[in-house]
């Protein structure tokens, strides 16, 4: 099982910092999403810290932010790397790098924001040594070309289902998917923390793996190379 966390900022650090420590009383370790663009303070201390106990770190892109380009395509603000030829998405690349490097921070690998990866970005992370990508259906090893199938289970933006809806739909495919025997990815944005109808379902799909046989783990450790990133 693959527990990660995105949204980690200032005002939500506390609700995140209460994540991991349930987590880590259930012994599962937590995969924070990091934007390269974060910078000193609190919110990288805090991931700092987290790594040293042994959660693990992915690159979340730069700044989620897309400059104007010749296509005429809207991205999104969480989409900076879905559709990005591989020398826009090597530039992006290279700055995070250097953020990273500048921070101190070390990654494990990437997940690019909204889990969407272009086939130039794929490309582009090669090239700049990263070992892993995990988008929203799989987690490729980019050094072996496998490809390990899972998706995964968030609750998403704002839609006409009911927050019980949504959050029975999250418990059942935990459920399903570790009663399968398969990989167990579950992610959550902290801003989705204020709310304690989300936040227990979250908690409750872990439980709910946890019993049918899953165990928590990293997308570091599913890193084969064991190559870390620093910038």
């Amino acid at each position: 099982m693959l527990v990660s966390l995105s949204g980690v900022t200032t005002r939500t650090l506390h609700r995140c910092a209460d994540l991991a420590a349930e987590l880590d009383r259930r012994r599962v370790p937590l995969s924070v999403l990091y934007a390269a663009r974060t910078g000193e303070g609190p919110v990288t201390e805090w991931v700092r810290t987290r790594r040293t106990s042994g959660d693990s770190v992915l690159l979340h892109g730069y700044d989620h932010q897309i400059p104007p380009t010749h296509r005429a395509v809207y991205l999104g603000k969480r989409a900076e790397f879905a559709a990005l030829p591989a020398h826009e998405a090597r530039l992006r690349l290279i700055a995070a790098k250097a953020a990273l490097d500048t921070n101190g921070m070390t990654v494990d690998g990437f997940a690019p924001p909204r889990w969407v990866a272009s086939e130039g970005t794929l490309q582009a992370l090669r090239e700049h040594g990263f070992t892993l990508c995990a988008d929203l259906v799989s987690v490729r090893d980019l050094v072996s070309g496998e490809v390990q199938r899972a998706r995964v289970q968030e609750f998403g933006g704002p839609s006409h289902r009911t927050e019980t809806v949504r959050c029975f739909a999250l418990v059942l495919a935990a459920a399903r998917a570790a009663r399968r025997g398969g990989l167990v990815r579950l992610g959550i944005d902290a801003a989705d923390l204020a709310r304690p109808g989300l936040r227990q379902a979250f908690l409750d799909a872990v439980d709910v793996s946890l019993e049918n046989r899953a165990f928590g783990t990293t997308y570091g450790s599913l890193s084969r190379t064991r190559v870390k990133l620093s910038g």
